[in-house]
């Protein structure tokens, strides 16, 4: 049974206005089974994951064109690049609405090549796993904390409920089915991603290392990224842990989140925070065999607070915006987890583990006044069971309604 999308609404507007449309995002969140069904089979569908297609499509991409007219949803055209200048000029001979719709799982060459052939003709869209909400049978709004609200459907989750969640993450597979073959399915996610999109992104001689550097990664989800440290644990040069982290971010693997700067950059920690975007896979390559062991093991702060993220995101990226996100840290080590940008103010956001969130959860939002920006409505996302008010700046937003 197919589950709805958020960002259903979001791509088809674009598509009544641009000629491309490309939709990218990491492997197995639903891309294809999204497209295809919104296409109601009213367009050619073609997916150069076939050896053949390919072939064709690097042989005679104007043939292939021709075979597969408009309109028509091309599946992986980062396999065919050299598609997209002959793409261009279909459409600057015909320009109309909607007339090929892309799918592509890497962003790195596939993103260069989009924005020199064609751009001013596409539009670029994003989809994530599948969000707690969709997983409801709900869409999402961008969140904000002054205009969020409780979902329609009553959502009381369990404390260990909630940490199964975590742990199965959002990739459809697992997230619509049993947990039997969750393990299987992600040792098989982590060797194909190694097999082909790492091969295809960079050349990486050695993907046993590459992997050590994934896990190491996966290690520091929810933490500020300390590129010596992650060179030193993975056994590469810190060029190199570089280099690798912006494969992961290029695979859709990763967010890094950047601090907010504004007047006072010099007293700013200038690495980003790193999180993992999908915290299943996270959770299989840190190996918490069992949400059990998850919620009481060392890293259940952050992944708690890398799931709240990635809901966050989602809500954003999955409504056709890119989210206005950041994070605060001083040279006193005062921290916020999260400030959005928004509407000229900001809205600062933490996450804390816990079911009895206090005032002292929000402190460190007083320090915000120095930047000297408007302050909106902030949250403290938590365990606690309802939306509530923990002071007049301030809402406590239950994780399990994101």
């Amino acid at each position: 049974m197919y589950t709805a999308r958020t960002l259903k609404d979001s791509f088809q507007a674009s598509s009544e206005f641009f000629p491309v449309m490309l939709l990218t995002g990491a492997r197995q969140v639903g891309k294809t089974t999204f497209l295809r069904h919104l296409s109601k089979g009213k367009r050619t569908y073609v997916t150069l994951d076939d050896p053949l297609n390919r072939q064709n499509a690097e042989k005679d991409p104007r043939g292939f064109l021709q075979t597969f007219a408009p309109p028509v949803l091309i599946d992986e055209i980062q396999y065919a690049p050299g598609l997209l200048p002959y793409i261009k000029m279909m459409v600057d001979e015909n320009r109309q609405p909607g007339m090929f719709w892309l799918t592509g799982s890497q962003q790195f060459h596939m993103m260069k090549g989009v924005s020199e052939s064609l751009a001013g003709r596409v539009g670029i869209v994003e989809l994530m796993g599948l969000s707690n909400r969709e997983l409801m049978g709900m869409t999402s709004k961008p969140f904000l904390p002054e205009t969020f609200t409780a979902p329609k459907k009553k959502n009381e989750v369990t404390l260990p409920a909630f940490y199964k969640k975590v742990w199965r993450g959002s990739y459809p597979q697992v997230a619509l089915g049993d947990t039997t073959h969750q393990q299987s399915f992600y040792a098989s996610y982590v060797q194909t991603y190694l097999e082909r999109d790492v091969h295809a992104l960079t050349q990486v001689g050695d993907l046993s290392r590459f992997l050590n550097f994934l896990r190491a990664a996966a290690a520091r989800t929810g933490n500020l990224v300390n590129y010596s440290d992650l060179a030193r644990d993975a056994d590469v040069s810190v060029p190199t842990a570089k280099s690798w982290l912006s494969i992961l971010l290029a695979s859709g693997l990763i967010y890094l989140l950047p601090p907010y700067y504004r007047n006072i950059t010099k007293r700013i920690v200038q690495a980003p925070k790193l999180y993992f975007l999908d915290t299943g896979l996270c959770a299989y390559l840190t190996a918490w065999k069992t949400p059990e062991v998850l919620n009481a093991g060392a890293m259940a702060g952050a992944f708690f607070e890398s799931w709240c993220f990635s809901e966050i995101i989602k809500s954003y990226r999955h409504n056709g915006q890119q989210p206005p996100c950041y994070f605060y840290r001083d040279h006193n080590m005062k921290e916020v987890d999260l400030l959005i940008e928004q509407n000229g103010a900001l809205y600062p956001v933490e996450f804390k583990k816990t079911a009895s969130p206090k005032s002292d959860d929000a402190k460190n939002f007083n320090v915000l006044h120095q930047l000297k920006m408007p302050i909106g409505m902030g949250a403290v996302v938590c365990l606690y069971p309802q939306i509530s008010t923990l002071s007049s700046a301030c809402r406590i937003i239950p994780a399990t309604m994101l």
